[in-house]
């Protein structure tokens, strides 16, 4: 006979679970504690923004939209399109510890979002212990080591935490429906079945609908989309098709009205972001994200190969992430009839046939004759690389896998042992293989304490090209310009190529010797979004700022705007000026589109709000 569990060892119970998944976190960024982090593809683009997002903070601007240290201090738009969660806790983790530790932190964090969002999507069909095994099975997958390891891509390595959140909330069932309540049990879809009518069924729908879930939803969807704008198309389709899945599967429109809401009202949230964000892509060269060889749709296939030398590091990496894909998505199919051949399907079939679709469909966009796919659904394109399907297949393959290795709750207690033992032997072993494979080591520039070193002395870093102005070219900033260049031409070039310069990044650089500018001068105040001079110019001209051109910005002469300003090839900004006494002064300004998306997700508050209130009306335990 079983002996119950006392009320003190319960409680301590639902705390060991989580407790494991934090551990195992700790346990997969442990060789970055030991060696450092990795300095992945995108590391020095984060960790720049990380400082710039810190620098604004310390300023008063809590959300903002210029990094000044980018094209070597002349800046970017970069806030207004970067999604702003893992910049921003970035950066907040910045003013916690010092900033060699924030990487590694940062990676710990997320990884463990996703092995804590793994197990609560596992707990709804499994017992807590293959829970937190599913847990930890999604931490330590290859795709998510790649993506931290190899890539350094904070942002879509939050999207660990998200995509088996929208699976749970999507599938989550609390308000059951009783037969006395009117439930057509042959057919919900029939309309006036067993006595009722339309009304009624829609009335049941929605009951389901709104059980708790749907605000949550809600905010699973918008945590989406301030991740990664990949992260957030991907989420969208994941939330369509298992809609649309779940509800063939029940036969009742719930999840659609479901997902509905908690789309629309996610995106509404976001409005602050998103909004702007997709408005002002018209002022700079957006496009150049997709335009790259590397990353172009079709070259991207699973296990591409292609000529030439400049593609050699882009086939590697593509290599690496077909391995991982075809890995992965064996697995879960093998866990998926092992699981089926023990009778050890979580769940209901409304529950894991959603999750069983996902291997397949992972498996059918990785090759070219999905193209059609990509072409026809919009924005699909955007993501450019297929293998970032696998962030939604981590936590169906580690539930199939959980659920066919873990024993049964009623089954002898060393079984469950010897699976944990072999368990944490494969995740270490796994650990020091990726540590090996796939970990990054930094540069002596790339390192923490040399790019904090090169922020702190104003220099700043290259350039994004897709947050360029139209027309203009990143590569034609010059390194170590003045704050301002006095010149009689606004047209004039500033800088000069050195004769040892990297042929593949030919950085022009500015002397005062080459004597392109008559006189140069600096900003007494000189903050992120804010930026005023006060001097004396020697004569008529034109003051070339270290700043870059954007619509957002308000320049006053003597305080009265200036209406036009010439066009340079480098994108900087041009003052036309009279001799004598200037204030000139640099501010940003909120564009009609910021303010919209302000009032967008200022009314989605408050429709989350009203949702609440009403979920909790509508909602009750579920129905044993």
């Amino acid at each position: 006979m079983k002996i119950p569990l006392s009320p003190i060892r319960m409680r301590w119970r639902r705390f060991t679970g989580p407790a494991v998944v934090l551990l195992a976190a700790a346990v997969a960024v442990a060789s970055q504690l030991a060696r450092g982090n990795s300095c992945g593809h995108d590391f020095d683009f984060h960790l720049a923004s990380w400082f710039d997002c810190l620098n604004s903070w310390r300023h008063g601007i809590l959300y903002p939209h210029w990094a000044p240290s980018a094209n070597w201090g002349a800046g970017e738009p970069r806030f207004v399109f970067y999604s702003p969660l893992t910049w921003m806790l970035g950066a907040a983790l910045g003013l916690a510890m010092p900033w060699q530790f924030v990487p590694v932190a940062l990676t710990f964090l997320l990884l463990a979002g996703t092995g804590l969002a793994t197990r609560a999507l596992a707990l709804e069909a499994l017992d807590d212990g293959a829970a937190t095994l599913a847990g930890c099975i999604a931490l330590f997958s290859g795709y998510a080591f790649f993506t931290a390891y190899e890539r350094s891509a904070f942002a879509e390595l939050a999207g660990g935490s998200w995509m088996p959140l929208v699976m749970l909330y999507l599938l989550r069932e609390r308000n059951l429906v009783r037969p006395e309540d009117g439930e057509v049990a042959s057919h919900p879809f029939a309309k006036g079945a067993n006595g009722w009518g339309t009304g009624a069924v829609a009335g049941l729908a929605w009951r389901r609908a709104l059980d708790g879930s749907a605000a949550p939803l809600a905010l699973t969807v918008a945590g989406a989309w301030l991740s990664n704008p990949t992260v957030g198309v991907m989420a969208c389709y994941l939330l369509a098709a298992f809609a649309l899945a779940s509800a063939l599967l029940s036969r009742w429109w719930a999840p659609v009205l479901r997902a509905a809401v908690g789309a629309v009202l996610g995106m509404g949230l976001t409005a602050i972001y998103l909004l702007p964000a997709f408005w002002e892509q018209r002022w700079v060269d957006i496009h150049q994200v997709t335009e790259y060889p590397g990353q172009v749709l079709e070259n991207n296939w699973l296990f591409s190969v292609h000529p030439g030398p400049e593609m050699e590091l882009h086939d590697q990496v593509l290599h690496t992430a077909s391995t991982i894909a075809v890995v992965m998505i064996t697995i879960t199919l093998g866990g998926l009839l092992a699981s089926w051949l023990r009778g050890r399907l979580p769940g209901e079939p409304r529950q894991w046939i959603p999750l069983a679709l996902v291997p397949a469909a992972v498996l059918l966009l990785q090759f070219p004759f999905s193209r059609p796919l990509w072409n026809l659904l919009p924005e699909l394109r955007f993501l450019q690389f297929p293998w970032r399907w696998l962030v939604v297949l981590e936590a169906p393959m580690a539930i199939f896998v959980a659920a066919a290795l873990w024993p049964r709750e009623s089954g002898r207690g060393w079984r469950r042992v010897a699976v944990a033992a072999a368990c944490t032997a494969a995740f270490l072993a796994w650990t020091a293989f990726a540590e090996k494979q796939l970990f990054q080591s930094c540069y002596e520039e790339d390192t923490v304490p040399a790019m904090l070193a090169v922020y702190r002395s104003g220099q700043g870093f290259i350039g994004t090209n897709e947050y360029e102005p139209i027309g203009a070219d990143n590569g034609l900033i010059a390194r170590g310009l003045p704050a301002f260049c006095l010149a009689g031409d606004p047209a004039v070039v500033l800088g000069v190529v050195p004769a040892d310069a990297d042929p593949d990044e030919p950085v022009p650089v500015w002397e005062s010797g080459q004597g392109s500018c008559d006189a140069t001068l600096n900003w007494q105040v000189d903050e992120p979004e804010h930026k005023r001079l006060r001097a004396a110019v020697p004569r008529a001209g034109f003051l070339i700022l270290r700043l870059r051109s954007y619509p957002a910005w308000r320049i006053e002469v003597g305080g009265r705007p200036v209406a036009s300003l010439p066009r340079r090839n480098d994108g900087l900004i041009a003052v036309p000026v009279s001799p004598g006494e200037i204030v000139l002064t640099v501010d940003w300004t909120a564009t009609p589109d910021v303010l919209a998306g302000r009032w967008l997700s200022a009314l989605a508050v408050l429709a989350l709000t009203g949702l609440c209130f009403l979920e909790r009306k509508l909602s009750r335990p579920r129905l044993s």
